[in-house]
């Protein structure tokens, strides 16, 4: 039998149709542009490879878009139907189970197998990334750490996939708050994978979080190897470097990456949507008139307001509705997120909580009604983890919820609320926190009785 590049069997038969399954694990590490061709390749040659209909029947599925579930749906019969013909392995059959689970409403279930399949073999490098990403996803930021690191020893230097296994394990790491180990395994992983955007894109969110823009920007500037051969994740990288102009309070280098890079192909993929968006909210709370640049995406959010499939998502639709000021599209879509709170899959427990208090904070704030945001806002605040995405990119939420506090006077939460969010940075204070603590000082001496002699 045929062993992959993750050291594991499969049912594989040609030497060609190995070769274009490597190229898969390979596109899917590295968030290679070709990664799609090299699956289309695959099945071409094996149509009878249940896990490469599993896998793109999962990616479907991490697409976020209602209209891709039948899809999903499909490639979850095709790898049925290949698995009656017997010879898949038993990695291959957690594969086509996990696409069950998650078509069922469980995806937490299908990290189960994905985990399954680790314990049969720990260098499996693509279970681990499967695993990783749905993770990722559901907001399990504690599950990401101990899963890479259940695993890493599995992969040695000599595994030849080892550099992107430590910049999984950078993400987890600066995900759990341990910036210093997560940059030094990130910066690592870079010397054996040279394109490994994952692993790239952890240090910069350790930055990020460090409050050490200039790092950052450095950090991506030179190693355009890293990410520039990458699908839309590139966008993604831009975007963080645009976050870190905007820490330097350089707002025409800001407005000019989002025109040329985050923005430049008009996508309506959700996590595009939502790098753009959330910049844009972002400038906005600085006072920065940002043109007519909602338009194009509160034009897709409308479009895109019934999908359901995700609560990130959603809420970042809700940014562009409010961003733009529609007002009868933001009630449309708050009413869809409390519809979708109601069923009876995972998915919409985070639509409970989060979704609704954050989707009716955000309209409220679109509004002008602050305390009524803050209140909203303030109580999912607690369960934003939940929603999936990553510290920096939920940190947009935290942003809206502590202007709220600050426009209805709310000081003292504010302040906590401000404090917390520098604690989970490890004290770095940066250019926010650092504008809105002193909004506070100014607020408080205004407000104070005078005690001087009359």
């Amino acid at each position: 039998m045929l062993t992959d590049i993750s050291a594991c069997e499969v049912s594989l038969t040609q030497q060609d149709s190995l070769s274009a399954w490597n190229n898969v694990i390979l596109g899917v590490l590295s968030h290679g542009q070709s990664t799609g061709d090299h699956l289309t390749t695959l099945l071409r040659l094996e149509p009878n490879f249940a896990m490469g209909h599993a896998l793109k029947g999962l990616s479907c599925l991490m697409l976020g878009r209602r209209e891709l579930v039948a899809a999903a749906q499909a490639a979850s019969n095709d790898a049925k139907q290949a698995l009656t013909l017997g010879g898949a392995t038993a990695r291959e059959r957690l594969w086509c189970e996990a696409l069950t689970d998650w078509l069922a409403g469980r995806p937490s279930q299908s990290i189960v197998r994905m985990e399954a399949a680790l314990k049969l073999n720990p260098a499996d490098t693509i279970s681990m990334k499967l695993s990783h990403g749905i993770r990722f996803m559901l907001g399990d930021h504690q599950g990401m750490l101990r899963s890479v690191e259940r695993v890493i020893s599995a992969h040695g230097v000599a595994h030849p996939l080892y550099g992107y296994a430590l910049g999984c394990h950078a993400f987890a790491l600066e995900e759990n708050g341990r910036y210093a180990k997560a940059e030094s395994v990130g910066l690592r992983g870079l010397d054996f994978a040279k394109d490994d955007a994952w692993g790239l894109h952890a240090v910069a969110h350790v930055y990020e979080m460090t409050h050490q823009t200039q790092r950052g920007i450095s950090l991506i500037d030179e190693n355009h190897s890293a990410w520039d051969h990458c699908n839309n994740f590139r966008f993604h990288v831009w975007w963080h470097k645009a976050l870190m102009h905007l820490d330097e309070g350089e707002i025409g280098t800001v407005l000019r990456l989002y025109d040329t890079k985050v923005r430049d192909e008009k996508t309506d993929d959700y996590r595009d949507f939502a790098n753009a968006s959330s910049l844009l909210m972002r400038l906005e709370l600085e006072g920065v008139d940002v043109g007519d640049r909602w338009t194009e995406l509160a034009d897709l959010a409308e479009k895109r307001s019934d999908d359901g499939c995700l609560t990130f998502a959603d809420l970042h639709y809700m940014l562009a509705l409010v961003g733009e000021t529609r007002p009868d599209a933001v009630i449309r879509l708050s009413a869809q997120v409390a519809q979708n709170a109601t069923k009876a899959d995972e998915m919409a427990g985070v639509m409970r909580a989060p979704g609704v208090s954050t989707a009716q904070g955000l309209a409220a704030f679109g509004e002008g009604n602050f305390e009524t945001a803050f209140s909203y806002l303030r109580t999912a605040h607690s369960n934003f983890q939940d929603m999936g995405g990553s510290h920096a990119q939920r940190d947009v939420f935290e942003r809206l919820t502590i202007e709220a506090g600050l426009r209805a006077g709310r000081l003292a939460e504010t302040e906590l609320l401000l404090r917390g969010r520098t604690a989970m940075r490890a004290g770095h204070e940066d250019a926010f926190a650092a504008s809105r603590m002193a909004q506070i000082s100014n607020l408080r001496a205004m407000t104070a009785p005078s005690t001087a002699a009359n």
